[in-house]
């Protein structure tokens, strides 16, 4: 089976072409992308097959042994059964670079039919035989097939949630910590330079907040328990680059509203974005009251950074935020510092819910 090229760092699933005819010239393809190719094709290979992916196999261009799937998610398993326990830094990186092999594995694999058939499998009611010959002739499998995808252990949707909770935790913490805010007394001896955060890997999943809002009157109907309705969209929220912030405005919300009142998806999402838009009013005002801002240029900074999705320290637009003080004054940087900080949280909590400040008409952009 021979594949087109592609990067090995690359999030895009590589094209490929089909059959096994070409599989035994393998080393002479590699020898020959080397003699025509530039310095960078060291970092270029030929797609394997599905179970080499799965099982492992050793790479032809460069002589290294490349672990599969089924000892990655065996080894994430074993060492890591509660990703929530996780509190050294040296199992922090550990756990790290064996959930991103998980992802880089995970991403390459999802361009297989088999692998689709194997997640598929993890919703099937194995007791139902009706369900099984469904899933069998949806499929194509044999009962001999079935076995073998039985065979397979995958992580449950639920593990691989708090999976990806956790290397974001991770993520967050070890950025906290590069811009000296994590609060550690003695600088770090572990070196995390040989560690890759697969961001765009997490991305390519994302969930956006829609289905968030939908999983809850779906899982409400079934639970009509709040507090496991609260667990479950936290681990979903948490497992999100892009709404991690907004949970505990989510959560307030379930817990504020009488969602047996809604009476389907489109009425759970109006109702979310109508209290989200009440809180974020509340909670500016709330900061400007706070840090004695400039009311009105508060207003327009919020709007504008609202509008174009994060916070920016940048340009004359937040000093005028800020309450008269000299720049002479020792607390002025300090002021300036903790406004921003608590500003761009703001941002994370409420962009993309709408709703703008009433009297605070939008500023052009800071060239």
């Amino acid at each position: 089976m021979l594949y087109f090229p592609f990067s090995e760092t690359s999030p895009i699933a590589p094209l490929a072409i089909t059959g096994h005819t070409f599989r035994d010239l393998e080393q002479a393809t590699v020898d020959a992308i080397t003699l025509f190719g530039d310095k960078n094709t060291k970092n270029v290979v030929l797609e394997k097959s599905y179970h080499e992916y799965m099982e492992g196999f050793t790479d032809v261009a460069t002589g290294a042994a490349k672990r599969g799937f089924i000892e990655v998610v065996k080894e994430l398993e074993e060492r890591f059964p509660d990703p929530a326990a996780i509190e050294q830094e040296s199992d922090k990186k550990a756990f790290a670079k064996l959930f991103g092999e998980y992802l880089r594995l995970e991403n390459v694999l999802q361009n297989y039919d088999e692998f689709a058939s194997l997640k598929a499998l993890q919703e099937v009611d194995l007791n139902d035989a009706a369900a099984v010959e469904d899933f069998k002739a949806k499929h194509y499998l044999s009962d001999e097939d079935v076995q073998a995808l039985q065979a397979i252990t995958m992580p449950a949707e639920r593990k691989v949630q708090d999976y990806r909770s956790t290397y974001n935790d991770v993520r967050d913490w070890i950025r906290k910590e590069r811009e000296g805010g994590g609060g550690g007394e003695t600088p770090s001896a572990i070196d995390w330079n040989d560690v890759v955060f697969e961001v765009d890997l997490l991305k390519s999943q994302e969930i956006n907040l829609d289905y968030i809002l939908e999983l809850i009157f779906e899982n409400n109907k079934k639970l009509k328990d709040k507090t496991t309705l609260v667990e479950d969209v936290r681990r979903v929220i948490r497992a999100s680059i892009g709404n991690r912030a907004k949970e505990d405005l989510v959560v307030e919300f379930i817990n504020h509203t009488n969602l047996d009142e809604l009476g389907d998806k489109a009425t759970v999402i109006d109702a979310f974005f109508q209290y989200a838009q009440a809180e974020q009013q509340r909670e500016a005002q709330a900061l400007i009251d706070e840090e004695k801002l400039n009311a009105e240029a508060a207003k327009r900074y919020i709007t504008n950074s609202l509008k174009r999705e994060f916070a920016s320290d940048s340009g004359t637009e937040l000093n005028a935020v800020l309450p008269k003080m000299s720049p002479l004054n020792p607390q002025y940087l300090t002021k300036k510092q903790t406004v921003f900080q608590k500003i761009a949280a703001f941002v994370e909590k409420f962009k993309g819910v709408g709703g703008r400040f009433e009297s605070a008409p939008l500023l052009p952009e800071n060239p």
